[in-house]
């Protein structure tokens, strides 16, 4: 066994959510050390889907020119009968929104987690174990001590992290040795799902996914980027699961949409569906992210973006815990994502329900007919860390086009934002927010900042490092007191 190695975050587990972190984590200067199992990317389809603010978050960590090249933006997701009809039309618009992105993107998973690998790939704060698995986690006072084995060569080995955050999955051993079960959203159900690559256009049934509401056999349409496509198939009760997977089987019920000859299988598995939230995210300096937290029905296309949420919230929080021993933030990472990932878990499962029992009854006519007009939720956070009684704190920020047609977020960088307007740029002097650690001052004189300060009765809003508003002043006195609030004066430059 050798010599015991110091970091500050031992992260368990290197996927979509897993490499985010360290991604976050090293921009901030922390030393990273990340075990995982796998020596390489699976490269076989996961998940395909993401939207605008997990875009910014890519944004913030420097790769979307590397990105643009691999993905194309989705447009939503149609909902018809066993005939065909038209029930519900789920728009996510390809145009730039308040992000200054599009609401969704296509992407094959292989090709994003090389991405974000290559970022910091050679990063001297980056220690990367592969093929390496650990067994026990040690809990101390200050610090956790990870054990762990090389998967090659089966030597031991140790290391010890301020804390430990399992991006581990949904059968996380952190999550185990956190103790907590889960809250079940009641969705259980297994589906067949098989992924393409298309040998020409034939198949192409357009941009949008389509979810056939057959209650004989519910399935769904999703194409991916390139060539690529899914099809998700739900497994009935009189079916052979086994016999179901087959090439033959797989073939005959998709007929009348896919030949043989227009397109190659490229992976079929059976999965079970669930919806599932960890009732407990941290104990200590054990946390858990991504999949090991929650998991999700992929009906709305959320289970890898809400992992991608999940370590922009965390990181700089982790940050300022071993920057400034401020361990409550911590806590506030499970209070703020908890509701926020349950709405959107919600909303797969009343989007699964419907899509596995649509028929005339009228209980689910009326379900249908109340998502007509349903549209992408952008829930507020949980209580935690921002200023509570107005109706921005908790919600997400837009991104602004500036003056010099620079994005706001590509001079913040992953910190605080203060949006102040012009008339009142010198209290920036006056209170010497210049002087002030992890703190980005942005002077509103563009039209888009400018109006939405305006537009909020607001001289200045302050954002934090994930997007998210901590909350605004209406005079030199409530900036003062939000400043405060924020702990920022306690990271003041003298």
């Amino acid at each position: 066994m050798d010599l015991q190695k110091n970091y500050d975050i031992a992260i368990v587990g290197y996927g979509p959510t897993g490499v985010t972190l360290a991604n976050l984590l090293i921009k901030m200067g922390l030393e990273v050390l990340v075990i995982e199992r796998e020596p390489a990317i699976l490269q076989l389809p996961r998940a395909i889907r993401f939207d605008a603010e997990c875009m910014r978050v890519f944004q913030t960590i420097g790769i979307t020119e590397k990105l643009l090249e691999e993905i194309a933006p989705g447009p939503g997701m149609k909902f018809e009968d066993a005939e065909g009809n038209l029930l519900i039309t789920w728009e996510r618009p390809t145009t730039k929104g308040i992000h200054q992105w599009s609401s969704a993107y296509r992407i094959h998973q292989p090709d994003l987690e090389a991405v974000l690998r290559a970022k910091i790939h050679d990063h001297n704060l980056l220690d990367l174990k592969l093929r390496h698995e650990v067994f026990k986690i040690d809990e101390h006072a200050n610090a956790c001590t990870i054990h762990y084995e090389n998967l090659a060569n089966g030597t031991l080995h140790q290391a010890q992290a301020k804390f430990v955050v399992g991006c581990d999955g949904a059968r996380s051993l952190v999550r185990r040795l956190i103790g907590t079960t889960f809250e079940d959203l009641d969705l259980h159900s297994k589906w067949l799902v098989v992924d393409f690559i298309a040998q020409n256009s034939t198949n192409d049934m357009g941009d949008y996914s389509i979810q056939l509401c057959d209650p004989k056999r519910p399935m769904s349409y999703i194409k991916g980027t390139g060539m690529r496509r899914r099809w998700e198939i739900m497994v009935m009760p009189e079916d052979d699961v086994q016999q179901l997977a087959t090439a033959e089987s797989i073939w005959k019920l998709l007929e009348k949409y896919i030949r043989p000859e227009d397109a190659i299988i490229e992976r079929s598995a059976v999965y079970t569906f669930h919806a599932l939230i960890a009732k407990k995210w941290c104990k200590n300096r054990l946390i858990i992210a991504g999949d090991a937290a929650h998991q999700t029905p992929p009906f709305m296309g959320q289970g890898m973006a809400a992992g991608i949420r999940d370590a922009a919230n965390l990181a700089w929080k982790l940050n300022e815990s071993i920057q400034h021993n401020n361990l409550g933030l911590i806590e506030s990472y499970y209070s703020e994502r908890l509701s926020h990932v349950t709405e959107f878990v919600n909303g797969a499962v009343n989007f699964g329900k419907i899509i596995q029992n649509y028929c005339e009854d009228a209980e689910f006519q009326q379900q249908v007919n109340q998502l007509k007009n349903f549209i992408t939720p952008t829930p507020q956070l949980g209580q935690g860390f921002y200023i509570t009684g107005d109706k921005l704190s908790g919600q997400i920020s837009p991104q602004f086009l500036l003056i010099n047609d620079q994005l706001s977020d590509e001079i913040v960088g992953y910190q605080n934002a203060l949006f102040i307007h012009p008339e009142f740029k010198h209290l920036i002097d006056d209170l010497n927010l210049d002087h002030i650690e992890h703190l980005v001052t942005l002077i509103a004189d563009s039209t888009q900042p400018k109006q939405w300060l305006e537009d909020n009765q607001a001289i200045a809003i302050l954002v934090r490092p994930d997007r998210y508003i901590f909350g605004q002043a209406n005079n030199r006195k409530t900036l003062e007191d939000l400043m405060k609030a924020a702990n920022l004066y306690d990271l003041a430059i003298i």
